[in-house]
């Protein structure tokens, strides 16, 4: 549990982190743009920090991260973006979830 812990942790560092630079991308005042672009770019290194410190190799939890990263890039793009996934998302999501817990859990 403590091992998904940072892995959730930083998967929600990068998705927000990812979502704020995108927003920082398309504003038009320079010093907003400026601001998002240093939240953006904290966000993202409080995510490679926290991966980093996870008690476990990163080899051992690449299913369990890419399937939390797929779950948690959907729930802030729609929080941010209000924009919901499409069926084939959906889909293909399901695979990556199913991939990641067979990878996780297979022992």
């Amino acid at each position: 549990m403590k091992i998904f812990l940072f892995v959730l942790v930083a998967t929600v560092f990068e998705a927000v982190g990812d979502a704020v630079v995108r927003i920082a991308l398309h504003n038009p005042s320079p010093i907003m743009r400026t601001g998002l672009f240093v939240i953006g770019g904290l966000l993202l290194t409080l995510y490679g920090t926290s991966l980093n410190l996870a008690p476990v190799e990163f080899a051992a939890v690449t299913g369990m991260y890419i399937a939390t990263l797929f779950v948690v890039f959907q729930i802030t793009n729609y929080t941010f973006f209000r924009t919901l996934p499409t069926p084939a998302v959906v889909v293909g999501g399901t695979l990556i979830v199913t991939g990641g817990l067979i990878v996780s859990l297979w022992k």
